[in-house]
């Protein structure tokens, strides 16, 4: 699996990010939360997204697709803002048949939010931001909600 290197929005410092690890990623200098941003494919799927210890949003995208290429930037501001609270996992489907099956991609990008193994929201195309950040969250929020009941 491969790792990331994030720089800490805090102290400035980069960090060296897993794919895959018990905890939530923290600054080894300041200890302020990182984002956590992963790639995954057909054979590293549910140990990164899956078994993820917070909420995937998984991004299904392609090399070949504009849009996105457009909403990876967006995607990676959102796990930024929601470090801590969502991990970002970035699937490429031409690289991975079987995910892009199991999910029944037929357009990209397809973003999922998953929470212990499942799918519990979906959505396909770019959009800027702040609608992503809002999405998620509303997921997040309506999740908490009803495992609370």
């Amino acid at each position: 699996m491969s790792s990331h290197i994030v720089t800490c929005a805090a102290c400035g410092r980069r960090n060296k990010v897993p794919a895959a690890a018990s905890g939530v990623p923290h600054c080894g200098h300041c200890h302020a939360t990182l984002p956590w941003i992963a790639d995954a494919d057909d054979t590293s799927f549910a140990e990164v997204a899956e078994k993820s210890v917070i909420p995937a949003l998984v991004d299904l995208w392609a090399p070949w697709c504009g849009p996105c290429r457009q909403v990876s930037p967006a995607l990676e501001q959102v796990a930024a803002e929601l470090a801590g609270q969502v991990k970002l996992v970035k699937v490429n489907v031409d690289d991975s048949p079987r995910i892009s099956s199991r999910f029944d991609v037929t357009a990209v990008p397809t973003l999922l939010v998953m929470r212990n193994g499942e799918v519990i929201s979906r959505q396909a195309g770019a959009a800027p931001a702040h609608v992503l950040r809002q999405w998620v969250t509303g997921v997040l929020a309506d999740y908490s909600a009803r495992r609370d009941r």
